[in-house]
């Protein structure tokens, strides 16, 4: 079949799937609006769409080698840049980044620009000319580029290193949304969800490899799309009778900074902000009396659970008690590090609101610069980490031409753009919605989102509000709310019918099982054709280079499992980490390895190391949870912009290495010339 045949079956398959998708979708709301349980719709749009994705890996399962590691490189520009769309839209994009808007205001636009514009390098430095490279990873490129004397596989290794340790944050970012929405509508515990969405991910990744993947991945765009437009669009049509979010949200702007600059000055907020600096400075006196407060509140926490056993209580309340002792510090150094952490967020909720519409909005001139800064940092790694992306990157191997690879890049752009100017509408409508309704209304007419929210994790609720100040009326201070949840909530926030709810559910799903596969399988082929077949057994088969991969998948996959169910950090933590910890590893060796024939060998390896080393030294030493302090951040650039110092370090440390030592072979200048010359 001729290129232009596949394509045109290709468009004709999936037009039918998305007319399908939404009778389907219609026939759900009719079910809703006679009479069936809400689960049941729930569980039906869960099973339905996974079964979609898991018929289409079973369809597409192979074990040929090319068809497995790159969809045998004949993926269309457009479908491409639609899978390489779904396998960027991954949780932080569908689930926090609304979330991280609506908390941070115009400093969450970091994130858009930040990520849009990496693709506009990924398009200009790197996608032609790895797709003319022609191979299946971005390590063997790199081992290819800066291959050592006497077939030194040292660079290769440091690549798979990295990519490994790249992928491995940003999939347990992924699983961690995967458990938190198949425990939501399924009703399951956090960590069974988790596991049970991985069955999903496997289903695809493990028959079909990228082949698979990418099918799957356009098919779950679809979902994403839909499922992200159909509530904000609602919204806006309540809000401003206009079905374009993307163009009604500006009216809301002005209206939010008035309803800020009320919290500001009402005296009930003051009151609530002004309880909380006095649990604060409660907090302060119990850390300055460490360890005696800490063994007195211990003591008086064993002594109520023992008087419950003794037959005052009733079960519930021993189970309580008994949990509230569990949950305490274990010794007075944890003690002091969680009631410090405790301290440090009641003195943020203790302030007033800022407008989060004004750019770099601060109390104080110094520090709305440092907010500028941070802003600035942020942009760049996410940019420079998104062009260094292994399994971004991968998906440029896929096309079956050069030509093709740079217009998937567009496409890939167009598709995201569709969601990207939407996000903050989303974030707007929802805040206005919450600012106008739930703000000011009584506690005893809560709705019940709040409720239901509240109890997914009750170690760490994702909804939290308490009458502080017991006047029976909810104040802005007194509500705390996970970004992870606005979009899932945002179709009960704003009363819509449940089948959006589970339709946003269903998008989040395809979001973070499509970023996931993608991550996984880039991985599992790192480590079988990188380090298995070119370094151990370069003589193996294809067939047992592909049962390689799919056990190396495996095996990542239930690790990472693991490690999500221990809720490491929120989404666009993990995810923020693992884009500074890409540009400064991978980002110089790629550009300079494409446009500086002078690079070597050796200035690749001290310069990936160089830049590795100075990331996550950065974070180590000023992230408090990895036992850092935010007083070592050097010109107050926060941890999650570490790329700001790995990425000079590691180009500096590779040119100065490469200049001082032997240039590199003939092999190494040709083949930088056969790459830059175009198909």
């Amino acid at each position: 079949m001729t290129q232009k045949g596949f394509r045109q079956k290709l468009t004709l398959y999936y037009l039918w799937y998305t007319l399908l998708f939404m009778v389907f979708l219609i026939s759900l709301s009719i079910l809703e609006k006679e009479g069936v349980p809400r689960v049941w719709i729930g569980y039906l749009f869960m099973f339905v769409t996974v079964v979609i994705y898991a018929g289409i890996g079973l369809v597409s399962r192979t074990s040929d080698l090319a068809e497995y590691y790159v969809a045998g490189r004949r993926v269309p520009a457009v479908f491409n840049g639609m899978a390489t769309a779904a396998d960027w839209i991954s949780a932080a994009s569908f689930l926090s980044l609304a979330g991280g808007l609506y908390l941070q205001g115009f400093d969450g636009l970091a994130y858009l620009v930040g990520w849009t514009g990496g693709f506009c390098l990924v398009a200009m430095l790197i996608a032609p000319y790895i797709r003319k490279f022609g191979q299946y990873t971005i390590a063997d490129f790199l081992g290819t580029r800066f291959r050592g004397p006497e077939e030194t596989h040292l660079v290769r290794i440091l690549a798979v290193a990295a990519t490994v340790f790249i992928s491995f944050i940003y999939v347990v970012a992924q699983i961690y949304g995967v458990g938190l929405i198949t425990s939501r509508f399924t009703g399951v515990d956090f960590s069974v969800g988790i596991f049970l969405g991985l069955a999903s991910i496997l289903v695809c990744s493990f028959l079909g490899g990228m082949r698979a993947i990418t099918w799957t991945q356009v098919a779950q765009y679809i979902i994403i799309l839909i499922a992200f437009m159909i509530p904000v669009s609602w919204l806006s049509l309540k809000h401003a009778d206009s079905l374009l979010p993307q163009v009604s949200y500006g009216q809301f702007l002005n209206k939010l900074s008035d309803k800020e600059q009320q919290f500001r000055t009402d005296p009930h907020e003051q009151q609530v902000r002004q309880l909380y600096l006095q649990q604060a400075a409660a907090l302060k006196t119990k850390i300055e009396q460490l360890p005696e407060s800490w063994l007195k509140d211990r003591a008086e926490l064993q002594h109520k659970l023992d008087e419950l056993k003794a037959g005052k209580g009733s079960l519930i309340d021993i189970r309580k008690a008994s949990g509230q002792l569990a949950r305490y510090p274990q010794s007075a150094a944890e003690a002091a590090q969680r009631w410090q952490e405790a301290r440090q967020q009641l003195m943020a909720k203790a302030q007033p609101p800022l407008s989060q519409f004004a750019p770099y909005a601060a109390a104080t001139p110094a520090d709305s610069a440092v907010k500028r800064n941070n802003f600035i940092a942020l942009v760049i790694c996410l940019m420079l980490g998104t062009a260094a992306l292994p399994h971004v990157l991968t998906r440029y191997y896929t096309t079956p031409s050069v030509t093709e690879a740079r217009d998937s890049v567009f496409w890939s752009l167009f598709f995201i753009m569709l969601l990207y100017v939407t996000i903050p509408a989303l974030a707007v409508l929802v805040k206005y919605d919450l600012y106008t309704n739930l703000v000011g209304s009584s506690f005893s007419h809560l709705p019940s989102w709040v409720s239901y929210w509240a109890h997914i994790d009750k170690t760490n609720p994702l909804v939290s509000i308490t009458d502080i100040n017991h006047d029976g009326l909810v104040q802005l201070a007194e509500i705390t709310l996970d970004g992870d949840i606005i979009v899932l909530a945002t179709p009960e926030i704003a009363g819509l019918p449940y089948v959006v709810s589970a339709l946003v559910a269903a998008g989040g799903l395809a979001a973070a099982l499509s970023t996931a596969d993608g991550l996984l399988l880039t991985i599992s082929n790192s480590l079988s054709h990188d380090i298995y077949f070119r370094i151990i057994d370069p003589h193996a088969s294809t067939q047992k280079r592909v049962t390689i991969s799919k056990l190396f998948l495996l095996l990542i996959a239930l690790l990472a499992a693991y490690v999500a169910s221990l809720k490491p950090a929120d989404i666009l933590s993990l995810v923020g980490a693992a884009f500074s910890v890409a540009a400064s590893t991978l980002f110089p060796a790629l550009v300079l390895g494409i446009f500086w024939k002078r690079a070597n060998h050796q200035g690749a390896i001290a310069g990936m190391i160089a830049g590795f080393s100075m990331c996550v030294f950065y974070m180590l030493y000023t992230h408090p949870l990895f036992g850092g302090s935010v007083s070592h951040q050097w010109w107050n650039i926060a941890p999650i912009s570490a790329g700001i110092f790995g990425v000079p370090a590691g180009a500096f440390v590779m040119l100065f290495v490469s200049l001082l030592t032997p240039p590199p072979d003939k092999h190494a200048t040709e083949f930088v010339d056969y790459i830059r010359v175009p198909d």
